[in-house]
């Protein structure tokens, strides 16, 4: 597949869309390796990424959704049972995180955009690897300190669940056009 249909194809994948195969942590490494390939001012490189799987990864999720029960005001049980199934049904979870740079040699947005650049080059591999992958952005993300160790200045910014995944996902079409966005100035 050339890049231009990769990046038309690439989609969100659900957790529950996921099968039961599990992702080799060989591409795993893969996926990360080309997210260090991503575009960097300054060449601060503030991706980071926390891997989880196995026995851990059920254990953040059960976390998750004790931090959730604790920390929402009125919780309902279906999300906190919800939260506990995207992990078990994925097979890694990755947190996105973004180290800033300490002499603050650039705006931040540029390091966040960065970050977000790693996970767009993830996830287009990805998708040549028939694995799937969902963000999401809970409010509990900056608990996740509880959980592992985040270093000075380093953030959450979500969860990437990955999975295995069967079926072919249809080209979808835009709400609107590139046109609709975009001027020209000569």
């Amino acid at each position: 597949m050339d890049i231009f249909e990769c990046i038309k194809h690439r989609r969100s994948v659900y957790p529950h869309q996921f099968n039961d195969e599990a992702i080799p942590d060989e591409d795993i490494q893969k996926l990360l390796k080309l997210a260090n390939w991503a575009p960097t001012h300054r060449k601060t490189e503030p991706w980071r990424f926390k891997i989880f799987s196995g026995d851990f990864k059920d254990k953040a999720g059960q976390f998750f959704k004790e931090t959730y029960l604790k920390t929402t005001h009125k919780p309902k049980s279906f999300k906190a049972k919800k939260i506990v199934q995207k992990f078990e049904q994925s097979s890694h979870v990755i947190a996105i995180c973004m180290q800033r740079d300490p002499k603050e040699s650039l705006p931040e947005w540029e390091e966040i955009a960065a970050a977000a650049m790693a996970v767009q080059n993830m996830w287009l591999a990805a998708s040549t690897l028939n694995i799937g992958m969902y963000w999401s952005t809970p409010a509990y993300k900056n608990e996740l300190n509880k959980l592992v160790q985040l270093k000075d200045r380093e953030q959450c910014f979500g969860f990437l669940y990955l999975g295995k995944f069967n079926r072919k996902m249809p080209l979808l079409e835009r709400q609107s056009s590139i046109e609709d966005k975009t001027e020209w100035f000569k």
